[in-house]
């Protein structure tokens, strides 16, 4: 049997994007008695716990423009960003019916408000607000920390009605090292050769891993980047460019086309942190909750999204990243009403413009439709980019 092309597999990736009734893991959960699935809101969850349990992890990442917000709309006010109401719209039209629990990870003041929301709605559904550290201090943060994984364990287990021994958790952070090391490995590949690896196409084969078995997503990921590599596709003059900003509410795939479109290769991004938030291998030796802790105090992605002890640090992992990746520029590209990335965002232009790194803004809503302005603003971008490296 021939190894499938990366049409084939995008193809695929693609369609799972576009199902909003998440047939892969409704099937994932009838396939066998007893199967438990637990929902999560994006940026950062400690998938292993879930996958311990013998559950599936499910990104729930709003509906996108696909989605047609009607009931959604009557819970959150105008001035707030979209994911929380079409994640709404998802709820009350029984998309999301077969899933036993919600996580709403500490992201912002609207996810927070959405975890108590969603205990007054499906008061039948487990739903709990998963908090992380503010303080980075071992006997601080790092007990705290493991405090709230050790409950949210308690929980799972008394949802599925089975232990989590440490024994399942270690397994269970070994299959996630090496999804989070293809995922380097592919955001490696296509920073060398994004010519051959469309962004849009990266994002749809590592967003495919919200709602697969982590095993499955991991096959996808190596057969996309065989597929890819092997490929001869033309090099064009494009600006090298990373993203910042797309770390919650995600943006519509024709968005990434457009950036392409206008002539920026995409060389990094913060789109599905959740994927990738632990930065090399947690280990597997000793206790598992107190290795994930110790992975998300002091290994771990910088982000908006994220508490910074040292404001020094804000914003030098966006010049690390474009000089690791070649880029010679960065897009600001953020959900209107996105708290975390409006607000960091004119300490991280500053630390830019110290280095001496082009950027530019706009924002979006997960349901725009008109991409045009965004590809002139862009095609603008690259343009400029290109008379300033030749003057």
């Amino acid at each position: 049997m021939s190894a499938p092309s990366t049409g084939d597999i995008v193809a695929r990736c693609q369609d799972l994007y576009e199902d909003l009734d998440f047939t892969a893991a409704r099937q994932w959960k009838e396939a066998k008695k007893g199967r438990k699935v637990i929902g999560f809101m994006p940026v950062y969850i400690p998938r292993e716990i879930i996958h311990a349990a013998g559950m599936l992890p499910l990104g729930i990442l709003g509906g996108g423009d696909q989605l047609e917000v009607i009931h959604g709309d009557a819970y959150y006010q105008s001035y707030i960003c979209r994911i929380p109401r079409s994640t709404i719209e998802l709820g009350v039209t029984g998309r999301l019916d077969f899933v036993d629990g919600m996580l709403f990870p500490s992201i912002c003041d609207v996810i927070r408000n959405l975890s108590g929301m969603w205990k007054v709605m499906f008061p039948r559904v487990y739903s709990r607000y998963f908090d992380v550290p503010q303080t980075y201090e071992d006997e601080i943060g790092g007990t705290f920390y493991v405090g709230e994984m050790t409950e949210l364990r308690r929980d799972l287990e008394e949802i599925g009605g089975r232990k989590i021994t440490d024994k399942a958790l270690r397994g269970s952070i070994d299959v996630y090292n090496k999804n989070r090391r293809l995922i380097r490995r592919l955001y490696e590949a296509r920073a060398q050769r994004p010519w051959q690896m469309p962004a849009w196409e990266v994002y749809l084969v590592v967003r495919a891993g919200m709602v697969l078995p982590v095993e499955a997503h991991s096959e996808i990921i190596e057969q996309y980047i065989a597929a890819a590599l092997a490929e001869d596709k033309p090099v064009r003059d494009n600006s090298r460019v990373v993203l910042s900003g797309l770390f919650c509410e995600q943006p519509p795939l024709n968005l990434i086309k457009s950036l392409e479109l206008s002539g920026c290769y995409v060389v990094d991004d913060d789109l599905l942190l959740v994927t990738r938030w632990l930065i090399g291998d947690v280990p597997l030796d000793g206790d598992p909750i107190y290795n994930l802790a110790q992975a998300f105090l002091h290994h771990s992605e910088s982000t908006a999204a994220k508490y910074e002890p040292d404001q020094e640090e804000k914003g030098r992992y966006l010049v690390r990243a474009v000089k690791r990746t070649g880029a010679e520029g960065v897009i600001f590209t953020s959900p209107s009403f996105c708290d975390p990335a409006l607000l960091d965002r004119p300490m991280l232009q500053s630390v830019l413009k110290s280095a001496g790194i082009p950027f530019i803004a706009f924002k979006y809503a997960e349901n725009s439709g008109q991409m045009q302005p965004i590809r002139e603003q862009a095609g603008t971008f690259a343009d400029s980019i290109k008379l300033w490296s030749a003057a």
